[in-house]
């Protein structure tokens, strides 16, 4: 099959995550997806990741599968391990196989959070240095997948959010429909991205891969957020005031809080910025700002989700 001029077979792992469920509406017009998550495909089982990869026989894999929860990571850092930090390298080794490539998702969780917040952020050359066992293990996993080194673009995003499944910009919508105060972090810095436009970007990327030229160039490690930053404090004040106009939310009041007033196993990056400027010249393009992210967002954004 010549994937220049015909769709390319995607296996797209996590298709009940945020990530995942835009990533299928997203390549739909432009691939053949085959999507899969628990309990088809387990990453916990080897044997399972190489069957089915070798069944599909994909010329993409997309891994949007992800251990999250980071509190709980710090009770199970075994689990979080062998989802996050083993299961990657696995399907580096049989993406490698079929000549396949292989993308996956990473944080800014790998950092300490030390970054001054009047520089541009953390390049992909930056000294990692995780603090949670969360980050820990997404670390370990793009070393595993840089050890087998087959075609591959790890994406390192954060503050991730959406219209479905479990995340701030939901929280803060729920809790501002019935409470007149809400208390949230404003010693914490980083910017927020619309899981939406990281499947968008993840399709562009993969049109622009079906050069196996442009993969041999451009294979590797990039930064991928919207624009500019903010705290979690501003994130919620911009989501309620976004909100605000079409619906009639109950809170008075977003007070800003330290991290302290909120004590918690896993330690978080007081700082999360991350300079994306590689993304941006090797792909050709601008990256949305947040606040253009999040109002597009809102604007499909229905009471009826809070209750899903």
């Amino acid at each position: 099959m010549n994937i220049a001029t015909d769709h390319p077979r995607i296996l797209l792992i996590g298709k009940q995550g945020q990530v995942g469920w835009e990533l299928i509406r997203a390549l739909a017009p432009h691939a053949r997806v085959v999507a899969a998550d628990l309990p088809e495909l387990d990453l916990r089982s080897p044997a399972l990741i190489q069957k089915r990869v070798n069944d599909l026989r994909p010329h993409f894999i997309v891994n949007a599968a992800a251990y999250t929860d980071v509190e709980k990571a710090e009770d199970e850092p075994e689990l979080a391990m062998a989802i996050n930090g083993t299961a990657p390298g696995l399907l580096a080794e049989a993406a490698k196989a079929i000549h396949a490539t292989l993308i996956h998702y990473s944080t800014d969780y790998v950092f300490a959070g030390a970054v001054p917040q009047n520089v541009a952020g953390y390049s992909e050359s930056d000294k990692t240095g995780p603090i949670n066992v969360y980050g820990e293990s997404k670390l370990a996993g793009e070393r595993a997948i840089e050890a087998v080194a087959p075609d591959y673009f790890i994406l390192r995003t954060s503050w991730v959010y959406g219209l479905r499944g479990k995340n701030f910009l939901l929280s803060i919508l729920r809790a501002a429909q019935t409470r007149e105060s809400l208390k949230v972090v404003n010693d914490q810095i980083g910017t927020p991205t619309w899981c939406r436009m990281l499947a968008e970007m993840t399709t562009g990327l993969i049109l622009k891969c079906q050069d196996p030229a442009f993969v041999k160039h451009a294979s590797g490690l990039y930064h991928l957020t919207g624009r500019g930053h903010t705290s979690w404090h501003g994130f919620a004040q911009a989501i309620v005031k976004a909100g605000q106009a079409a619906h009639d939310f109950k809170v008075k009041a977003i007070l800003p809080v330290p991290t302290a007033a909120y004590p918690a196993k896993a330690v978080r990056p007081a700082c999360s910025l991350l300079d994306c400027g590689k993304f941006e010249k090797t792909f050709g393009i601008r990256l949305p700002h947040w606040e253009a992210s999040l109002k597009e967002a809102m604007s499909g954004f229905s009471a009826d989700v809070l209750s899903a």
